[in-house]
């Protein structure tokens, strides 16, 4: 089998091809576990099984973007590259303890995929979810895209603020 170059997206997020695991049985072995796997399954289960492996092949073909995330005094910060991105293809959900970047990249459609030389850039589905290490104030949240950097900024919630309520007499 012919080894292929590692794309940049391969090397930032550790990537692997399918195609690169080298099998460790042969293809006889493979057709027997799979038999054995069959009679010793009752129908249902795989059908089950089957469905699960549309998902998780669904998941595998979806690229999770990359992030830097800090914080400040008073808010997180949260970076990621959203190049060849679209605002309205860009979906950001919040709540208190997490973040959830999805979007889609599209690829230029006039070229077929003979004619490229190389191709490592990514187009397609994108996600990532992050969990926070403290909990924001998800109504003053900030999302800006310059130049193709996504800039998220999410106020940490000051737990340790007062307000005084004054009391009234009707």
């Amino acid at each position: 089998m012919a080894k292929h170059k590692t794309s940049f997206f391969e090397r930032l997020t550790g990537a692997i091809r399918i195609d690169d695991i080298e099998d460790d049985f042969s293809e006889e072995d493979e057709r027997q576990q799979q038999k054995e796997e069959r009679h010793l399954r009752p129908q249902h289960v795989e059908s089950t099984h089957k469905e699960e492996q549309v998902v998780q092949q669904q998941v595998e073909e979806m690229g999770e973007l990359t992030i830097d995330m800090y914080e400040n005094s008073k808010e997180i910060i949260i970076k990621s590259i959203v190049a060849g991105v679209r605002p309205e293809d860009l979906d950001i959900s919040i709540t208190r303890e997490m973040v959830t970047i999805t979007g889609k990249r599209e690829g230029d459609r006039t070229v077929t995929t003979d004619d490229y030389f190389h191709q490592e850039l990514y187009w397609g589905s994108f996600s990532r979810s992050i969990l926070l290490p403290q909990e924001i104030d998800t109504d003053e949240v900030e999302a800006v895209e310059k130049h193709g950097l996504l800039i998220i900024k999410l106020p940490k919630l000051n737990k340790d603020r007062q307000t005084k309520v004054r009391v009234k007499s009707h």
